[in-house]
């Protein structure tokens, strides 16, 4: 390394009059190892200019280049990485920093040390040494002698000194006031040391002179010390007599701090007692409210309420660390657990004596309405009688209003003694229960009896007893037969006869009535269950609004299985369960409603089948309006259940009505006409749109209305097919024009696609029909042009078809006179009749027919002289009556029918 420096001293520094101090060998950090050298250096001419300059060998190596150079006052930050432990690397800030990897560690110190000392010495902005050993650097340095800058260097920086102005100054002085001062240095020097000696003899004169003086000073310094001694003596009598003061003064603030510490401790005892009387103290009117208060007064019921928070109270106060050893404190809680107990079990008795009360005036009130009267027959069975019918239910709102008063003692007891709040739970359940049964089940018998009517309407269901089963021979579904069109809907069942009643005992009154009836029975109940699930959330003091799910099923009952391994704990229920069991309560005490709901549905069903219309319609207002105040509430869910009955039971319906269509057979000796399903599916619709207006279930009948119409359009289809004395153009035309204006009437718009339908069958099978009637009153015409139209298909010359043998102008004369006016008057009026034999009365389309029949022969009359003419031109041959002809003996031919 030393022949590198001095090489690199004399080939790059020296030209330019610098002078290297250090040097170390790196390479970048993380790049391919190019070895280069940085070097410390400062200029020889002054101002000195100290640099960091990089040096590198040539791509040759046979000699070195100087590639960049910074100056040493750009430096801002040294990082050698590591102060403790050996780390070749270090980083230069400069403008941006510089990552380098030394050789030997030895180096990078050497070369740092060099930078610190050369930033000591000329610049006066400091350089920032980061993470490099206190044994580097040193605190500065010494002016005056001569130190090497670099480790181990021997060219000493120090050897020259820079002189600052003053000296300068004085040196210049000097040397003017001897001339020869530079021309010869060794007279000058002893011309200096001569002048030197000369002071030093002056200072000794000077100081032998003050001698007098430094002896007065020595005296001063005696009597001061002899003040001070005197000082120091009165100062210790002072000290003693404070001493004594001292104790007298400890004394006095240890009694200060003894009676500090008594008053203390007496507030904390006095704090204590007072917690303990303020909390766990009981008044003696709550004592006695407890063991003695009336719980059948309101003022009784207030005393009670306020005398069991109050202990409620006491007893779960938080007591501090230690209180619960003190005897006194053991004794209250013993005496507030004793209240607590005798008021539980006295609370319990008097609300279970209130339940039995209330039981034994509901059963009174119930049976003083007398719904029925049974009378016992000869064969062990009852029979009913009705006496007086209202179709309500009791009110059970004074009843929750006397029981509601003790809502609040009931929360006490329900917190205090959960035992006892379970069992008051399952005995007011049982007596509710058995109260509603009875109340529902005589409610259910009186809207049966309405809705069957009288009493011979009642024989003839066979009701019997309060179950409301429906008893009695259910007749099979007669097949439909197609009569006459006058007697056809007396003497065939139509789609309405769904059980053993026919549709001439049902009409629009019996159907409204059974609506009002099924919408009292719906509106009676609701309130009903609502006021009970509202009293039973307040009473009971469960959270029946939380929106969280339940943990058990609705099979489960309340008697056993998962409530009472649930509540046998005698700990409170969490939030999700206590909505869990206001569910479970209302199924336990309503459990008869929803197989009563299912009689009364079935027995709608089989007076009419329709009434699962109304029944659908009504029973999903009813679900909506509940799921809209609480989705899993009890109402909800049994509404849901039954809606889904009722839903079954108008799906059968439809069935029904398809199946019913499908049996239909009609009559070999007389005319079809509108059949009966075609008919019976206006009526349908008309009542089922009245029925769905503005209904929430509407897509069910949109979905049944297009099963229903395409069984009517296959089955029209059908009879058209198999009908032997009208026509099959007759029954497609007659019955899809009463299709298409029962559907252009009713307007309902998911059968625009079948309405369209309708009327294309409807016309196309209307001119089918008059195509085919036509061809009879000129037959031999028709067949003779026929015969023309296919030579000339054939493809001879319309203008030769006269040369024909067959087809000559003397035949067409021959068939031409063979159907004189009165011949096609008398054909037309037998078409008449024969059209008129054909179609039905009620749907009146014989003029419509006449009308298209007139215009088709008139079609045809053009087409015949077209041919004519264009045949057998200028033979003179025309028809032997006219078009005008043809309107008059049409119009009077109507007009004589």
């Amino acid at each position: 390394m030393t022949a590198i420096k001095h090489a690199l001293q004399r080939d790059i520094f020296t030209p330019n009059d610098e002078r290297l101090l250090s040097i170390v060998n790196v390479c970048k950090a993380g790049k391919k190892k190019k070895n280069c050298f940085l070097c410390a250096t400062v200029t020889t001419e002054r101002p000195v200019q100290v640099k960091v300059v990089k040096v590198k060998k040539s791509d040759k190596g046979d000699f070195y280049k100087r590639q960049i150079a910074w100056a040493l006052r750009d430096l801002a930050v040294v990082d050698a990485k590591d102060a403790i432990k050996e780390n070749p690397e270090f980083d230069l800030h400069f403008e941006k920093i510089y990552k380098w990897v030394a050789s030997s560690t030895a180096e990078k110190n050497a070369f740092i040390s060099c930078i610190w000392k050369l930033n000591q010495r000329y610049l006066r902005k400091k350089i920032d040494f980061v993470n490099v050993s206190s044994q580097l650097l040193e605190e500065s340095v010494p002016s005056g002698e001569n130190q090497s800058v670099a480790g181990g260097d021997e060219e000493a920086v120090d050897e020259y000194q820079e002189l600052n102005a003053r000296e300068e100054q004085d040196i210049e002085i000097m040397m003017e006031g001897c001339e020869y001062a530079i021309s010869n240095a060794e007279a000058f020097a002893e011309k200096l040391s001569r002048e030197l000696q000369v002071l030093d003899g002056a200072n000794i004169q000077s100081i032998m002179a003050s001698e007098k003086q430094v002896n007065i000073l020595m005296k001063l310094l005696d009597e001061a010390l002899k003040e001070v001694d005197q000082i120091e003596l009165k100062l210790s009598s002072y000290e003693e007599m404070l001493q004594s003061v001292k104790e007298q003064m400890d004394q006095i603030s240890e009694s200060n701090h003894l009676i500090h510490l008594s008053n203390t401790n007496n507030l904390k005892l006095l704090s204590e007692i007072e917690f303990l009387v303020n909390h766990m103290d009981l008044a003696k009117g709550h004592i006695k409210a407890l063991q003695e208060g009336d719980l059948a007064s309101s003022r009784g019921i207030e005393a009670c309420t306020n005398a069991a928070d109050a202990i409620l109270q006491c007893m779960n106060v938080a007591l501090r660390p230690g209180h619960d050893m003190l005897l006194a404190v053991k004794q209250q809680q013993q005496r507030f657990s004793d209240l607590r107990e005798h008021f539980a079990r006295r609370l319990a008795s008097h609300l279970n004596n209130v339940f039995v009360q209330q039981f034994t005036q509901a059963l009174l009130q119930l049976c003083n309405r007398s719904y029925f009267l049974l009378v016992p027959g000869h064969d062990q069975s009852s029979t009913l009688a009705q006496h007086s019918v209202e179709l309500t239910l009791p009110n059970h709102h004074p009843f929750h209003r006397d029981l509601l008063r003790y809502a609040k003692l009931m929360e006490w007891l329900k917190s205090t003694d959960y035992g006892k709040y379970e069992g008051l739970t399952k005995n007011y359940m049982d007596y509710l229960s058995r109260l509603y049964e009875r109340e529902i089940r005589d409610f259910f018998e009186v809207a049966k009896i309405k809705m069957t009517g009288t009493t011979k309407e009642s024989k003839k269901f066979g009701l019997h007893g309060s179950s409301g089963k429906l008893t009695g021979s259910t007749s099979s579904l007669n097949k439909l037969s197609v009569q006459s069109s006058g007697n056809r809907r007396s003497q065939s069942s139509s789609l309405l006869d769904m059980g053993n009643m026919s549709a001439s005992d049902l009409d629009v009154a019996d159907r409204t009535k059974f609506d009002k009836i099924f919408e009292q029975v719906l509106s009676e109940l609701e309130p009903l269950c609502l006021a009970e699930q509202d009293f039973i959330s307040k009473f009971f003091k469960l959270q029946q609004h939380q929106s969280m799910p339940g943990t058990m099923t609705e099979a489960e009952d309340l008697d056993g299985g998962a409530f009472s391994r649930q509540h046998n704990s005698g700990t409170p229920l969490p939030v999700s369960s206590e909505k869990d069991m206001i569910r479970q309560m209302m199924i336990k005490i309503f459990r008869c409603i929803e197989p009563e709901l299912n009689n009364l549905i079935a027995l709608g069903d089989k007076i009419d089948s329709f009434n699962s219309l109304y029944m659908l319609v009504k029973m999903s207002h009813h679900v909506w309006t509940a799921q809209n105040v609480d989705p899993a509430s009890f109402l909800s869910t049994t509404l849901g259940n039954v809606l889904v009955t009722v839903k079954r039971n108008f799906d059968k319906c439809i069935s029904n009505q398809i199946r019913q269509m499908e049996e239909v057979k009609i009559s070999k000796k007389s005319k079809v006409g509108i059949l009966p399903f075609v008919a019976e599916f206006e009526e349908f619709a008309g009542l089922a749109e009245s029925i769905f207006k503005n209904a929430e279930r509407r897509g069910d009948l949109d979905k049944a209305y297009t099963k229903l119409i395409r069984g009517v359009f296959v089955n029209v289809e059908k009879v058209a097919n198999e009908s032997q004395k009208t026509p099959r153009d007759v029954v497609m035309m007659e019955n899809f024009h009463h299709i298409f204006a029962t559907l252009s009437r009713l307007k309902i718009s998911c059968l625009e696609a079948e309405k369209k339908e309708a009327k294309q069958k409807y016309t196309d099978h209307l001119q089918s029909y008059v195509i085919y009637s036509l061809g009879q009153p000129l037959e031999k015409l028709n067949h003779f042009f026929e015969g023309v139209e296919a030579r000339v298909a054939q493809g001879i010359r319309e203008e030769e078809v006269s040369y024909q043998l067959a087809f000559n102008k003397q035949e067409l004369r021959k068939v031409i006179k063979e159907y004189p006016g009165k011949e096609v008057k008398k054909g037309l009026d037998n078409l008449y009749k024969k059209v008129d034999k054909h179609l039905c009365e009620e749907e009146n389309l014989l003029q419509v027919v006449w009308h298209s029949m007139q215009d088709e022969f008139i079609r045809q009359y053009k087409h015949f002289e077209g041919l004519i003419a264009r045949c057998y031109p200028g033979s003179g041959v025309t028809m032997e009556f006219t078009i005008q002809d043809i309107l008059d003996y049409c119009s009077s031919i109507a007009q004589s029918h």
